[in-house]
């Protein structure tokens, strides 16, 4: 069972879709920041970081849903795989105290991409994630990181 509940403006070009290829487009993949894709999901490193939060991914399904109340349970369940595999991948790279997953869903409750994505999160003891701002990241970091965490998925899985 879903029902539609939109949000995005008309006219809206969703940044995944372009970014991604998703829509067909395929305006620049960035292939050097995915650590994981399967026909579902594409898992890539986010381009935001947050100070004490380096290497963060987001996680989005490879059709687009706009939010969870569109989005089919075979998606969502392959997210959450990746998002598993994510998880494990930064505990064992990055040497991270925790893990934290965030997602959101209408003007309400912060979703500002509509696209639903996963956003997973390294977490460190007093990291105050919660509490910075965050700011965009360098592409070749963003590199870095993305070939930590593809390397031990592509070991490990």
């Amino acid at each position: 069972m879903t029902a539609s509940f939109s949000h995005r403006p008309e006219g809206y070009e969703c940044p995944f879709c372009c970014i991604w290829g998703i829509d067909g487009s395929n305006q620049g993949t960035k292939q050097r920041e995915i650590i994981y894709q399967n026909e579902k999901v594409t898992a890539f490193i986010a381009r935001k970081w947050w100070p004490n939060n380096k290497g963060h991914v987001l996680i989005i399904p490879n059709q687009h849903f706009e939010n969870i109340f569109d989005l089919p349970a075979d998606y969502a369940a392959e997210i959450h795989r990746a998002a598993q595999l994510t998880a494990l991948a930064m505990k064992n790279t990055y040497g991270c105290d925790g893990i934290s997953t965030r997602q959101h869903n209408e003007p309400a409750g912060n979703q500002d991409v509509w696209h639903y994505h996963l956003h997973v999160y390294p977490r460190y003891v007093d990291d105050q994630l919660y509490l910075s701002q965050g700011a965009n990241s360098d592409p070749e970091e963003r590199a870095l990181y993305a070939d930590k965490l593809r390397s031990w998925i592509n070991e490990n899985s």
